[in-house]
Parts: structure tokens; sequence; C-alpha cells
């Protein structure tokens, strides 16, 4: 059983009432919900981040090494680099992914603000949401490409947002995935939410190319994702990834909830901690 835990996707409840920072709001309800639907028992765990240190203190009396913050520019849902600077630092628990928007920015001056974020921030990947934009599109449109070239330059991976809650899920195909993976041999694309619900999909394209790493977080416990532990069991023991995915399921469940679902002994501190270690050079 795997001893340590890097946790690939979390985000404290503070920090936006997507998280359900503030009750009684329909987002508050949303996060509730979506609990529920992958099996969270508590479904109100996440009101304990009210602040970094009660962040903090629910990652290490969970025993997690370290836990990823995902910045998100998105139109709904914007945290600004240096919000997700100043929120990790100084705490050795809490490592640092910046995220843009080349729509909104502006290709040039987005791929300025990813150099920013990693030379001058020092943040550990870079977070972009094609399918969630305005307009949303495929992880492979032209747009893109230039932020990929500079995190391949700057030898830092690329996290990819995916998922069922996307406007269209014609925008968040594992193909487009591919193509990227193709033109950017060297760069670590790191697929959040699996791209559930792809599963097979994507599954086939991080098997075809070996710098595709999948986080199936909380899409771990949706219908159809047996697939995911298959895959690990087998021949990419290197490519999947742990991620509670918290506040949208609480932290100690999902390690247990991981530890427990068919992963091989052989395989799980991969999953939990080493591939993790390895791809964001921890």
């Amino acid at each position: 059983m795997a001893q340590k835990v890097i946790d690939m996707r979390s985000r404290p409840a503070f920090l936006h009432d997507f998280y359900g920072k503030t009750r009684g709001t329909p987002e508050f309800g949303v996060v509730k919900w979506l609990n529920g639907r992958v099996g969270t028992k508590n479904l109100e765990h996440f009101t304990a981040s009210r602040d970094v240190q009660a962040f903090v203190k629910e990652i290490k009396d969970t025993k997690i090494t370290a836990s990823v913050v995902v910045g998100r520019d998105t139109p709904g849902i914007k945290h600004s680099n240096d919000e997700i600077f100043e929120m990790v630092r100084g705490h050795k628990e809490l490592v640092g992914v910046g995220s843009i928007d080349p729509h909104r920015w502006g290709v040039k001056a987005a791929v300025d603000e990813v150099e920013r974020a990693v030379r001058v921030l020092g943040l550990k990947a870079i977070n972009v949401e094609p399918g969630f934009g305005a307009p949303p599109r495929p992880a492979d449109d032209p747009l893109l490409f230039p932020i990929y070239d500079v995190c391949d330059q700057l030898g830092v991976p690329v996290t990819i947002m995916s998922g069922p809650t996307a406007p269209s899920l014609d925008m968040v195909r594992p193909a487009a995935v591919g193509h990227v993976a193709k033109a950017f041999p060297n760069l670590s694309i790191i697929c959040y939410h699996g791209f559930y619900p792809f599963v097979n999909e994507i599954v086939g394209v991080a098997f075809r190319w070996e710098n595709v790493y999948i986080v199936p977080d909380m899409y771990l416990f949706a219908p159809g994702s047996g697939t995911y532990v298959e895959a690990a069991n087998g021949c990419m023991r290197h490519q999947i990834l742990f991620g509670s995915s918290y506040p949208f399921r609480p932290m100690a469940q999902s390690i247990n909830d991981y530890r427990t679902i068919g992963f091989k002994d052989d395989v799980i501190d991969d999953v939990m901690y080493g591939n993790a270690k390895r791809v964001l050079k921890l």
C-alpha cells in the first residue's frame, strides 16, 4: 500500500463560490450534488477549508505529502497566477499550477504570462481549459499551440481540463490530445478528470503516446471507469495519477478508495506518489 501521496488536483472552498465558499448559494448546492454523484459520504466535508490554514491542516491530518492547487482561467472562474502563488507560498504541502486563456489574453501576452508564471513565480505547470472557454475549443485548436510550445521549451507540463460538465462534449474528445502529443512528443500532457466519459478513448491515446498522463480523480468512481485501473495494472502504470478533486470529493475518503479499488500492490505507489513526483519534477 502507498505510504506517500501527492494529490494532483485540489482546491480549497474559500478560493471561489464554485468550490463551495458560500453556504446558501446555488454553487454550494452544486458542490454537494457533485459530491453525491461520485460517492462522497459527507456531502459538506469541504466547508472545513474556510481559509488556507484550515486547508493545509486537513492536508497534514490526511498525511498527504503535497497537494496540487490548480488555477483556472475561464469566463466563469478566474484565478490570477499571482493569487495561486501567494496561496501556496510558504506552505511546503502546496504546489501551484498556473492557468492561461490565450483567447482572453491574446497569444503574445499569454505566452509572456506563462513564462512569468514559471520563471518568476515558480509554478510547476500550466492549466488550459479550451473546452470551457468562450467559445469552447478542442485541445488541438491552433490557438493553444503557442502555449504548448512555450511549456515544452520551459520543461513544464501542461494540464488540460476536460469532463462531462463541459458546455459540449464535442470539445473534450481525447483524439485532440493525441494530436497535441504527436506535435509535442517531449511535452508532458496531464489530463484532468480523465477525459471522462471518454474512458476508452483517452486510454487509447495514452497507450499510443507515453507523454500523456491521466488523472481520473473523482471520475474514477463514476460508471464505466474501471478501464483506468486496468490500464495502470497493465502497461500504463507510469501514466495514471491520483487526484482527490477536492472539494468535489474528500481527501481521506479518496485516498482510501483509490487504495482499495483494485490497483495492484506493485502499482499503487506509482499512482499515488511516484508518477506525480516525476512528472512535476518535485
